[in-house]
């Protein structure tokens, strides 16, 4: 009952943070200045490619596509990403604690940018291979469960964008990971996971994430096709994960979307939104398009807790590997205001004693409204 309460307790207070912080963004989408709605020529941040709609992104993660049930095992994750704003620092209507803090981000307020918030609520776990057995298992990946709120704000050009993202969660018991999880596999008739009462231990958790994304070449094949390459890096410092990572992904396909690709449940996601009106899902006269994809990132890992442990006891743990590769390939669909993608991923070893790398698929649903 003690853990329930800290666990409500933190996960209110990491909720209501982010309302507090994005909640006068949103307020000044919801309510447009009159004049500049007069005029939309007199307002460069209010001409049409400012005026994007709000776009519901919904993912889940699962290596039951890859027919097995360990490692990485399942990732859920919501994501709200708002019309286009005017510049943060400049906004009267964002609370004045945030100001310095937004001032000193760069490659925000730059000319020619526009600016979203995105909310996200989201959940992973992670277990070892064997997952009948309720001993310690010291030599494989320990069970462990993350819940957490983020606060991203993304500025950008049809050809770049800029996210900046703080996470913040629990780590442990009180993530309810386990309950998670086995209740699905009581719904679903599968066999119950024997050993979450050897997961790491409570511990908050945060993450402060940037990442650029940038569409570095885009050709017009003809007929509605088109291809493109988005390279992305990112920094993500934190006690939860702590890494530098650098990849690409590259399309092609019929009405390709002007959005930044497709993003994995990681630091600096959002990237399927739209970011150009000519993007299908915002244009009247088209309703379909169906792209592939394909892609890869490495990272540089300094800290994984859900392989190192708990940062202040100890807690079980396994040697992690500081070189870590994502391989992936996917579809992509555009139905009207939706887009849906597969994406089948194909991840090298994290850890002294890994038996082999993973795979795991996710999907994502995207609708723009």
């Amino acid at each position: 009952m003690l853990a329930r309460f800290r666990f409500s307790r933190t996960l209110a207070c990491a909720a209501l943070l982010v309302l507090a912080l994005a909640w006068p963004a949103l307020a000044a989408e919801a309510k447009p200045d009159a004049s500049a709605a007069a005029n939309p020529a007199a307002n460069p941040a209010e001409s049409p490619a400012a005026r994007t709609a709000s776009t519901l992104i919904l993912t889940e993660e699962n290596d039951f596509f890859a027919g097995t049930d360990e490692q990485y095992t399942n990732g859920m994750k919501l994501t709200w990403i708002s019309g286009d704003l005017k510049k943060y620092a400049e906004d009267e209507r964002l609370p004045d604690v945030v100001l310095p803090y937004l001032r000193a981000l760069p490659f925000v307020n730059e000319p020619g940018q526009q600016y979203n918030v995105a909310l996200s609520l989201g959940q992973n776990m992670y277990v070892p291979r064997n997952t009948q057995t309720e001993a310690p298992q010291p030599d494989d990946r320990p069970y462990a469960g993350w819940t957490y709120v983020s606060l991203a704000l993304h500025a950008k050009t049809p050809n770049q964008l800029d996210s900046f993202e703080t996470s913040l969660g629990i780590i442990g018991p009180s993530a309810k990971a386990g309950e998670t999880q086995n209740n699905y596999h009581t719904l679903m008739g599968f066999k119950r996971v024997e050993g979450w009462r050897n997961q790491i231990h409570d511990e908050p958790g945060l993450m402060l994430s940037w990442q650029r994304t940038l569409r570095a070449k885009r050709v017009d094949l003809g007929r509605d096709v088109a291809w493109d390459v988005l390279p992305h890096a990112r920094v993500t410092v934190g006690n939860v994960q702590t890494h530098a990572a650098a990849g690409f992904e590259t399309r092609v396909g019929y009405r390709l979307p002007w959005d930044f690709g497709t993003s994995l449940i990681q630091p600096g996601g959002g990237v399927s939104a739209p970011a150009d009106p000519d993007d299908p899902r915002l244009r009247r006269d088209t309703s379909f398009g169906l792209h592939l994809f394909a892609g890869a990132e490495g990272r540089a890992v300094a800290r994984n807790v859900f392989l190192d442990g708990n940062t202040w006891e100890h807690s079980p743990h396994v040697s992690k590997k500081l070189l870590v590769a994502d391989l992936m390939a996917g579809v992509g669909l555009v139905l009207g205001k939706a887009k849906l993608t597969y994406t089948h991923v194909y991840r090298t070893e994290e850890f002294g004693g890994q038996k082999g790398p993973q795979m795991f698929g996710s999907v994502s649903l995207s609708v723009t409204f």
